[in-house]
């Protein structure tokens, strides 16, 4: 019952109940944004959705305009506090996860959840193997597992089968958790980046 139904009933409660206060500080941002560069605010990138569907999803920008595509060895995105696409502001916004406000439209949108596996880059579906094809089985989340407890800091594979976890254990209890574990990560900043990649 928990997963069918009120799972969405309670994002989008959620969402809308604070989004007065959210919109706020998205303006505010968005201004901040715009002194840095002069470039646009928001990014929207295709990302892997329930079922496979792909779908754009919502980040504040905190990279340099037309920046390259860097990878890790094993496909996923690079991710270090030395990455020199970052703009001044979009180091702090990384650091404070303040970029992922904007995927509130899109659980609004019905595309993600507030809890559930961040979502994957399309091309990282010719990657999965085994069971991890299991992490589309639920909507994708502004938050998780992962990023409660390890951040950045665990590998992708290791990152999917945590995901895997947290769907076959889904409920009510490990949402709460992982919410108020989430908002410990974010002050305690730890394993925000991952310092291994191209370059």
């Amino acid at each position: 019952m928990y997963r069918k139904f009120f799972k969405r009933m309670i994002d989008c409660l959620a969402v809308v109940l604070a989004m007065p206060f959210l919109l706020s500080i998205i303006l505010i941002l968005a201004i901040l944004i715009k002194i840095d560069d002069g470039g646009p605010v928001f990014y929207r990138g295709a990302r892997l959705g329930k079922h496979g569907k792909v779908f754009k999803m919502f980040k504040l920008r905190t990279m340099r305009v037309n920046s390259p595509d860097l990878r890790n060895a094993d496909g996923s995105t690079y991710n270090s506090s030395h990455d020199p696409r970052l703009t001044k502001i979009g180091g702090v916004l990384r650091k404070t996860s303040l970029d992922e406000l904007p995927q509130l439209i899109n659980v609004l949108l019905g595309d993600m959840s507030l809890i559930g596996p961040r979502p994957d880059l399309p091309e990282h579906l010719n990657y999965y193997e085994g069971n991890e094809g299991k992490k589309l089985e639920v909507l994708p989340g502004l938050t998780g597992y992962n990023q409660a407890y390890f951040r950045n800091g665990a590998e992708w594979k290791q990152r999917i089968q945590n995901d895997i976890y947290y769907i076959e254990n889904l409920s009510l209890l490990l949402d709460i958790k992982i919410t108020f574990k989430t908002i410990h990560s974010i002050i305690k900043q730890n394993g925000v980046f991952t310092e291994t990649g191209n370059s």
